[in-house]
């Protein structure tokens, strides 16, 4: 008898556990809260590790499409002084692929492939031992059963309470995020300043990050310290409002570097947030997570990776069977937890170094985790 599975969320982790399920012909249901793949912005671009994320996508039988869409140039790395000095400038071989970059929307269209997600189901709650199963509530009013339920839904996870009522808490450091259109043709100094890849510039409890996608654009992220309510003042929707703070808090700065945020367009505020690095739960029958819901970690490389993986190996343990579910993820859980652990120790321990009172710790960081 096959077992009823079904994932909340379609992100990497959701989507990649689903498609691993799919390759060896088992059913799964993907709930999805947006109505739409495209409802909103898919976000900038990932790099996929070839031990992690790239694994993954093996797992899925999806490594040379990948390949095909990824650009391994973007693993191009420049940072620069506050003042515009160029301190480092690493560019990959041509047949380097240990990192390269995809955009998130277009490894999203990958992973979707064949599969059928319910969009517009927000699923508001799970309750475990409901009768023969784990009772899905969603937003709509509608409730189903099933036998495992997997909640791959992100940093404020609806299914999480489920297992664990530990809730993200704030790590001190805000990320705003704009974006240049059109680059090269609009901007072409700028083009030239984030290269194939993407420029750094690190100061003292603040760092300016642009990152180059594909079409001609590029994400720009301005991160600093600062309370949570920093922006309370301001209105998100007036962008020169945002523009005037972000331009005051790195008041000295070289032109060049500022105008990646003269030239940006709209502002999106995104406080970092994270789990304790050694976010466990008691074991619950019929639920578990995925990736951010299980173990939400600085954005430095790592996450999307993780969840990727653990939603590939997942999946090919349920579907090895024919054992005991729930054995299968109890085994699991004990795998992810091990290496996420060690993960968001080294991920919270680079957030500290890159927005630091010291920027040398940046660069020192940067040197040890680049090839020579």
């Amino acid at each position: 008898m096959r077992h009823r599975i079904a994932v909340v969320g379609s992100g990497p982790a959701g989507l990649t556990f689903a498609r691993v399920l799919h390759r060896h012909d088992h059913a799964v249901a993907v709930f999805e809260r947006d109505p739409a793949p495209d409802a909103r912005p898919p976000g900038g671009t990932l790099d996929l590790h070839e031990g992690l994320g790239q694994l993954a996508l093996d797992k899925a039988g999806l490594l040379a499409e990948f390949r095909a869409l990824s650009r391994p140039e973007g693993q191009a790395m420049r940072i620069l002084d506050p003042d515009g000095t160029v301190l480092r400038d690493w560019r990959p071989r041509a047949d380097d692929r240990a990192n390269p970059e995809i955009d998130r929307g277009q490894l999203r269209d990958l992973l979707l492939g064949p599969l059928d997600v319910r969009w517009g189901r927000g699923v508001t709650r799970v309750v475990p031992g409901a009768g023969d199963g784990v009772l899905v509530h969603c937003a709509d009013g509608r409730r189903e059963t099933f036998d495992l339920v997997v909640g791959a839904d992100g940093a404020w996870s609806r299914v999480r309470p489920a297992v664990s009522s530990v809730t993200p808490h704030y790590t001190g450091v805000t990320l705003v995020e704009t974006s240049l259109d059109d680059v090269d043709t609009r901007h072409p100094e700028l083009a030239r300043l984030i290269g194939d890849g993407s420029v750094a510039v690190y100061g003292v409890n603040r760092a300016l990050v642009a990152q180059r996608t594909s079409g001609g654009h590029a994400k720009v992220y301005a991160q600093f310290r600062a309370p949570l309510d920093w922006h309370a003042r301001l209105d998100p929707a007036d962008a020169e409002a945002v523009r005037a703070s972000l331009l005051a808090l790195f008041d000295g700065w070289a032109a060049p570097v500022l105008d990646l945020l003269r030239h940006g367009a709209a502002f999106v505020h995104r406080p970092l947030h994270v789990l304790p690095v050694s976010h466990t739960w008691a074991h619950v029958l019929g639920v578990t997570l995925l990736g951010d819901a299980a173990h939400l970690m600085p954005p430095l490389g790592a996450g999307a990776n993780l969840a990727m993986l653990e939603g590939a190996e997942l999946a090919e343990s349920i579907a090895a069977g024919p054992g005991d579910l729930d054995e299968a993820v109890r085994a699991f859980e004990e795998r992810m937890w091990a290496r996420a652990g060690r993960w968001a120790e080294i991920t919270t321990t680079g957030l500290e170094r890159l927005v630091s009172p010291d920027p040398a710790e940046a660069l020192a960081l940067f040197d040890h985790v680049q090839p020579s």
